[in-house]
């Protein structure tokens, strides 16, 4: 995530635990955070659930509301999977 400036890392708001709050410009982002060790943990992305992006969801707008400065920029949500070969970014986590 080059470019963006790290706001908060394993933060909690709402009950929830936000792993990465970055900005780049306008653009607040809420990054969900998954590390894939090995064969048996299975893949990152199957992680993220339903019941997750309500979470991420619930938990970004209690962040919000504690930091209303933040609250006129263009909120987005990503995943990021860590493997031993790299990180895949998924944009628009929530639809």
């Amino acid at each position: 995530m080059r470019g963006y400036r790290i706001l908060a890392r394993n933060v909690r708001a709402g009950g929830v635990e936000l792993d990465l709050i970055v900005r780049r410009g306008r653009r607040l982002v809420f990054c969900e955070v998954k590390l894939k060790e090995g064969p048996r943990f299975g893949d990152p992305l199957e992680a993220v659930d339903d019941w997750k992006r309500e979470r991420l969801r619930l938990g970004a707008q209690a962040w919000l509301l504690a930091n209303p400065s933040f609250s006129d920029l263009c909120v987005t949500f990503e995943f990021a999977a860590v493997r031993p070969g790299g990180i895949e970014l998924v944009s628009d986590l929530l639809y």
